[in-house]
């Protein structure tokens, strides 16, 4: 247990990439459970779905380097 807690806390934009694209993905299939589509068309709107959850958190992490920056001493040049 202590492993997977430790993996989260050093890789938080992944296991938020995987919590958020597993939600996502829950909600696509609960909704559209009753559209009648293909097996092909099932995995494009799950892959493409996982992609999005991706662009998610890439767009949110980018505030996060702004923040390092800010704790970060000033230097000295």
């Amino acid at each position: 247990m202590n492993s997977v807690k430790n993996w989260i806390t050093s890789h938080p934009n992944l296991s938020a990439w995987f919590v958020l694209a597993l939600g996502m993905v829950v909600l696509l299939v609960y909704e559209a459970r009753d559209v009648g589509l293909q097996g092909s068309q099932w995995f494009w709107l799950i892959v493409v779905t996982i992609l999005v959850a991706g662009a998610c958190i890439w767009i949110i992490s980018w505030g996060d380097d702004d923040e390092d920056l800010a704790d970060a001493p000033p230097s000295s040049e």
